[in-house]
């Protein structure tokens, strides 16, 4: 399939392959249950890989996973590491936009590896693509379990390909189910090619403004969060407006946003109605109920990769 136009290849990282040694690091929130690194160890291996723990991976300090020190340090290592293949989150939470300043995003240019996580993590994906230009992956973090859809779409875009130069088309291989989230629903109508950027809309909108924001003229953004109130997502998507980058789009995924209040005491919108208020004027093709976010059959989305999104289908 060719190109969208006006678009560049984008520049994919190494495909893995068996035995590839993943570095499990944790640059924001600490890790919750003593097992996490063990059961993220398991999980690797289950994939066929030889897991890495960072040095700090598993270090506290408040509601961080160890200071600023401990966990860009944990990050830089492996991704100057030559014998390191991948770099795998092993939680979100808070804490990436401390550091996203002291990444070494000239390491990662120069060794390009899968760098896979998200919430939090989404800063870390589009502040390392937007510096390189190279795809980085929004899937599972490394602790959680991973049901099976998680896994064939975990592997489909890290193992069994890396398509440079070719459009990624987002929806389920026929051999796994559908997974059990609601069904995908029509927002505005058409079909729309670009690359994807994106991930949780807080860290996103954190992002605006600084050297870490993604290119979003032309791009299909793709949007998950959780915890947030129904009027805290209608201020961030007005905040992304007034920055006029709304208005630069090709298209837009709206995943899964759970445990979101939509009601406060002056009273309650519907989540569909939010969307259609900023999306319907534009007039660009947008879905709403995507695999993508807090959920526990989810999508992996190359961050950067050229995409087409079918809102009519």
């Amino acid at each position: 399939m060719p190109l969208a136009s006006g678009q560049n290849a984008p520049s994919w990282p190494p495909k893995l392959n068996a035995g590839s040694r993943i570095a499990l690091v944790a640059p924001a929130g600490p890790l919750l249950d003593r097992d996490d690194l063990q059961r993220a160890g398991e999980l690797c291996r289950a994939l066929g890989h030889e897991p890495v723990p960072g040095i700090h991976a598993a270090t506290r300090y408040g509601y961080l996973a160890g200071s600023d020190d401990d966990r860009v340090a944990d990050v830089n290592a492996a991704l100057a590491d030559d014998a390191i293949h991948a770099i795998w989150c092993l939680r979100g939470g808070y804490g990436v936009t401390r550091i996203l300043h002291r990444i070494d995003a000239a390491a990662f240019a120069r060794r390009p590896k899968p760098v896979i996580g998200f919430s939090d993590i989404t800063a870390l994906l589009n502040g390392l693509t937007c510096a390189s230009g190279i795809v980085t992956f929004h899937g599972p973090t490394a602790r959680q379990p991973m049901t099976a859809f998680s896994r064939r779409h975990f592997e489909r875009l890290l193992v069994e390909s890396a398509p440079a130069g070719r459009l990624e088309r987002l929806s389920p291989p026929a051999d796994v189910l559908v997974p059990r989230a609601p069904r995908v629903a029509t927002i505005v109508r058409g079909r729309a090619e670009g690359r994807l950027i994106g991930g949780n809309l807080t860290l996103l909108q954190c992002l605006i403004g600084t050297p870490w924001q993604p290119a979003f003229q032309n791009a299909i953004l793709f949007l998950e969060d959780v915890g947030e109130d129904l009027y805290r997502v209608d201020r961030a998507l007005s905040h992304l407006r007034l920055a006029g980058l709304l208005d630069q789009l090709a298209g837009v995924m709206v995943g899964q946003f759970t445990e979101m209040k939509r009601a406060t005491s002056d009273g309650g919108l519907g989540f569909d109605e939010v969307l259609a208020s900023y999306f319907e004027p534009l007039g660009i093709p947008t879905a709403m109920g995507f695999p993508i976010g807090h959920v526990d059959d989810q999508w992996t989305v190359p961050v950067g990769g050229l995409a087409l999104l079918d809102a009519d289908a």
